[in-house]
């Protein structure tokens, strides 16, 4: 099934989306894993705008409307304990009905904890992540790489996680 990535956005952005070329940085980072999955923590962190209701703020998608080239650079936690009709999602640019239906299709938490009450894996952190993958147009990730990332990074390293598992929306 094609998927249009520019479908939640005016049509004059998207056009302007895909005459823009982009490269990725180089080289891409790799961390080989320390050991075998059964003794790793994992994290996971998604960049589909989700956030727990009533805990944290949505994202900033009023100021996005307002600046369409700008993308709230912040991040939510939210608990590896949460039940479904706990999270939100605020994300211009995805169709946010299903994952709020199930947002472990975005962040697949449930699945993980039964992962790790099989044996598969080592454990999980007791948060996950949650950042806007939308950075603006183009791409402003300053804050995230000086000051958000960091962060994110130094909470997941606290609880001990030996791998990340990034769900991009």
């Amino acid at each position: 099934m094609p998927v249009d990535s520019f479908k939640y956005l005016p049509r004059i952005i998207g056009a302007f989306y895909q005459a823009s070329a982009r490269r990725p940085e180089l080289p891409i980072p790799w961390t080989p894993l320390p050991g075998p999955l059964s003794e790793c923590t994992f994290g996971l962190i998604t960049s589909g705008g989700l956030y727990r209701r009533g805990v944290e703020p949505p994202f900033d998608l009023e100021r996005e409307r307002q600046e369409p080239t700008w993308g709230d650079p912040t991040y939510r936690t939210i608990a590896a304990d949460v039940q479904l009709g706990d999270v939100g999602a605020s994300h211009l640019h995805l169709n946010t009905q299903d994952m709020l239906e199930d947002f472990n299709i975005l962040l697949p938490i449930h699945r993980f904890q039964e992962l790790v009450a099989e044996g598969r894996i080592g454990g999980l952190a007791r948060q996950a992540y949650s950042v806007m993958g939308y950075q603006g147009f183009p791409p402003d990730t300053g804050a995230w790489q000086e000051t958000y990332g960091p962060e994110v990074a130094g909470k997941l390293k606290a609880e001990g996680v030996h791998c990340v598992l990034l769900t991009p929306a």
